[in-house]
């Protein structure tokens, strides 16, 4: 059963549409934005019919701060008033609202508007998953065969991206860079993060696979990787006109081994000018690698590696982000022993 938040500072109006609609929904009658809010908390519904003038917080502030929300902007909204104006109708689409339905409101006419808005929204997310299952696929495959000829690294890319989503789900649980995540769609930018190492494709298997202690030469060629990641996704991304998950992969490729203090590659960025998508891959990738084995070291312990990031901070890696790798290092234990 759907579940709908009617949000209305009237009892009336939250009556008759609790009453037409709770045998077909699961109803969440709301007196206020901030009760709401509250309930978002636990409950994410499938709909919300929010009414447009309400004292402490109107229906435009209450939908600006769902839009701004990673996890809450693409619940559908649908604006009840009172009002015949066609500004603020015009402001209520353009801030994201899907319809308006007048107040007082007919039964059976609200019933009907609202089982059109649930299909089409069923439908429009059917074909965005469509579409991300193919992304999602030709990522896996890419990923797949930077795997298989990276011998030394096997189950990197797969680790890294669990590591990289833990990190996600608690910066934007502390409110950090809240602003920037909040643009961001965790359906592409998650699994796009397999394509971090795409660019060990173009170097040569006796690099690549060596199991000693690569020369300053070799490493110069290892470093590259970077670059010519971001000219592979550059190459696939000219030949599709929907390329939104390649943006978050580039920044993966680009980016993962810059340092906060400059002196990474390839590009020896600082501080806040590494984009955030790179400043998060470094301590996953960095975590990964060094509580790993490889031919030429013994992996080091969690605490061990935990130490060595918690050392870095603010030299190689963001000092914030880091705080939050430190408060979630033992999510990092579990998932490294369930690898």
């Amino acid at each position: 059963m759907k579940t709908i938040f009617v949000v209305d500072d009237n009892d009336t109006n939250l009556m008759t549409a609790k009453t037409a609609l709770d045998s077909i929904y699961k109803i969440f009658a709301l007196p206020s934005a901030e009760k709401m809010f509250k309930l978002l908390e636990r409950i994410i519904p499938d709909l919300i019919l929010l009414d447009l003038v309400m004292p402490e917080m109107d229906g435009f502030q209450a939908i600006s701060i769902l839009k701004s929300d990673i996890k809450l902007k693409n619940i559908p909204v649908v604006f009840l008033t009172s009002k015949n104006d066609v500004a603020s109708e015009i402001r209520g689409f353009e801030m994201g609202a899907l319809d308006f339905i007048t107040k007082p409101f007919s039964p059976p006419v609200l019933i009907k508007r609202i089982e059109l808005h649930i299909e089409t929204d069923k439908l429009v997310k059917d074909s965005k998953q469509a579409v991300r299952d193919i992304h999602n696929a030709t990522i896996s495959v890419l990923a797949d065969m930077v795997e298989f000829r990276d011998k030394l690294t096997g189950g990197h890319i797969e680790r890294t991206q669990r590591y990289l989503k833990i990190l996600v789900d608690k910066l934007f649980a502390a409110g950090i860079y809240r602003e920037e995540m909040s643009k961001w769609d965790l359906n592409l930018l998650l699994p796009s993060a397999q394509l971090h190492d795409v660019g060990k494709i173009h170097i040569s298997d006796l690099v690549l696979n060596k199991p000693e202690k690569l020369t300053s030469e070799e490493f110069d060629l290892i470093k590259r990787h970077c670059e010519d990641g971001e000219s592979i996704i550059d190459r696939i991304a000219a030949k599709t006109k929907d390329d939104g998950f390649l943006l978050y992969a580039k920044s993966f490729a680009g980016y993962h081994h810059e340092r906060w203090n400059g002196t990474g590659y390839p590009r020896g960025l600082r501080g806040d000018a590494i984009p955030l998508e790179g400043r998060i891959m470094a301590i996953a990738d960095v975590y990964d690698a060094l509580v790993s084995e490889r031919p030429y070291k013994k992996p080091f312990t969690h605490e061990e590696t935990v130490e060595i990031i918690r050392k870095d901070s603010g030299t190689f890696f963001d000092q914030k982000i880091v705080e939050v790798f430190l408060d979630s290092a033992d999510e990092f234990l579990a998932m490294s022993k369930k690898a």
